[in-house]
């Protein structure tokens, strides 16, 4: 029961601000130059328990790559529409996604950490990429990625 209601709470609060005590957090990830094409990156969050909650955005618009992203093509089969944004454009190494978007209050101080799946075409796939607990204490703190990812922060 608390899984679904933490998955209402983050589905409410991307999707009807009003009804939910939400806040704008931008999310800032800064990527290596591994001299590779561009990556494709998942957003997520998990539970205290590790479970799957939902998707927050996903960089890369070609499906076939999906897979790719292990970790979160394990916890939702691929399915997109959990997905509340896709930009349809992959980030290329050495650039920054920096996206804003409303999250639930709920989902910070709880126990939920926010994870990025990295995956780079013919070079190797980064699953858990980044995993950094939601909290407020850690609103701007930048964290490294271990391997495409140089930076990640989050900031309220």
């Amino acid at each position: 029961m608390k899984s679904l209601l933490a998955t209402l709470a983050l589905t409410t609060a991307l999707t009807l601000p009003s009804l939910a005590m939400a806040r704008p957090v931008t999310l800032t990830a800064t990527l290596n130059n591994y001299g590779g094409d561009g990556a494709y990156l998942a957003l997520y969050v998990t539970d205290t328990s590790g479970a799957y909650v939902g998707s927050l955005w996903m960089a890369g618009g070609k499906s076939k790559y999906y897979e790719h992203l292990t970790d979160w093509y394990r916890a939702t089969g691929g399915d997109t529409a959990q997905v509340n944004g896709i930009t349809g454009a992959s980030i290329g190494a050495g650039r920054t996604l920096e996206i804003t978007l409303d999250l639930a209050d709920a989902l910070f101080d709880a126990g939920y950490t926010l994870h990025i799946d990295a995956a780079v075409e013919d070079m190797r796939d980064s699953p858990n990429e980044v995993a950094v607990p939601l909290t407020t204490d850690g609103a701007g703190t930048s964290v490294p990625g271990r391997r495409y990812v140089a930076s990640f922060a989050y900031d309220m």
